[in-house]
């Protein structure tokens, strides 16, 4: 009996995992599509585009979602066992093996990329200090010519892992209510006094919101100890529709020009959605996201984030730009183009600088699975 029960509750871990993955996968595709949808209809924050494609001009709000979603995520096993990190110097090594070798090949990719083809957008060729600061992942804090547009959002989350068990810590002592309350009154007059205290405006680069933001990702993540069924996506829903109403109301210049509370008003509603899929619910959704193609897409979404920005911005200026002018028909040659080949390229990249370290979780194991590797091919060629 105690057999089954481990086997149901790994089978319900793995189903788990599958629903957040997927969403993973859907998020960084959609910011593809996001980047395509700019590059074809010039003018942001103004939506120059057509009416249908309106929701495309939205792509912040994929990283919205990750942010949640990483602090979801990593407070899933700490909610339960009390809140509580099995080792800090495990929990920072499994942060830096898992984030930082696919997010450094993606500099180097990018910055090849920008000295040898086209550059990102507005950002001119990369420099020295470039490779510095986006080496050392400082990009929110020191400004220098970009060479992948998708990159700064790493930088913050990387530095939200560092106050990730001080976080926890205040969560097992005081309460979820009290830690998130805590870093929402910071994040909330900080917003407030940006406007009129340059000293405190200076920091809006490192959008502080994203604070809030996987605060409330981690103490959603107490959903694992619900011992009754709660309607979480139908209070999901009644969340974000106030927020969709404002922005369809207000038009994207209003919305981008507001999105540190934007951000602020839309997080609930994806905490409640991520635990309502990591809870089985709706079931319709979490049958989308445990299909195949979205279960595979999100095994290598980190790669497509990372390396989409240079990748689509080189198809458009160097085969779509120069045989037609910005507009609809642009616009449907780059998701026909542009996209296929971004999921490929990343599936490729993914192979190679993301899935052997999420597969192998030590250097021992990953060096173990590297010579397997090589004595199979070795075998297969002398047979």
């Amino acid at each position: 009996m105690k057999s089954a029960e481990m086997l149901q509750t790994a089978t319900a871990e793995r189903r788990r995992l599958a629903g957040l993955d997927g969403i993973r996968g859907l998020a960084a595709l959609f910011v593809v599509f996001h980047h395509v949808w700019l590059l074809s209809f010039p003018g942001f924050p103004r939506d120059t585009g057509p009416g249908w494609a309106s929701w495309m001009a939205y792509g912040h709000f994929a990283v919205v979602v990750f942010i949640v979603l990483s602090g979801f995520s990593l407070a899933l096993s700490p909610a339960r066992a009390g809140w509580r990190l099995d080792s800090l110097g495990r929990f920072a090594h499994r942060r830096a093996w898992r984030i930082l070798p696919p997010y450094w090949a993606a500099v180097a990719v990018s910055l090849v990329i920008a000295w040898t083809l086209v550059p990102q957008p507005e950002q001119g060729v990369p420099t020295g200090k470039s490779v510095l600061i986006y080496g050392l992942l400082l990009q929110d804090v020191f400004g220098s010519p970009s060479p992948n547009g998708a990159l700064w959002s790493i930088a913050v989350e990387a530095q939200l892992y560092f106050v990730f068990p001080l976080l926890l810590l205040v969560l097992r002592r005081m309460g979820a209510i009290v830690m998130v309350g805590a870093v929402a009154a910071v994040v909330v007059g900080v917003g407030l006094l940006a406007p009129v205290v340059p000293a405190v405006g200076e920091l809006m680069r490192l959008t502080p919101q994203f604070a809030a933001l996987f605060a409330l990702g981690m103490a959603g993540a107490g959903v694992v100890r619900l011992r009754r069924r709660v309607p979480l996506q139908w209070l999901a829903l009644a969340a974000v529709s106030p927020v969709i109403v404002l922005i369809v109301v207000n038009g994207s210049v209003w919305t981008i020009g507001n999105l540190y509370w934007i951000d602020l008003a839309i997080g609930p509603a994806i905490v409640l959605l991520l635990a309502a899929v990591a809870t089985g619910r709706p079931a319709p959704v979490v049958w989308l996201l445990d299909t195949r193609p979205v279960k595979s897409l999100g095994s290598f979404s980190y790669s497509l984030y990372l390396i989409h920005a240079p990748i689509v911005v080189n198809i458009y200026a160097l085969l779509i730009a120069p045989r037609m002018e910005p507009g609809i028909p642009a616009f449907l040659v780059g998701l026909a183009v542009a996209v296929p080949v971004t999921v490929v390229a990343a599936r490729l990249f993914a192979a190679v600088f993301e899935l052997p370290f999420t597969r192998n979780r030590t250097p021992a194991a990953l060096r173990a699975a590297v010579r397997a590797r090589f004595s199979r091919a070795e075998r297969a060629r002398t047979e």
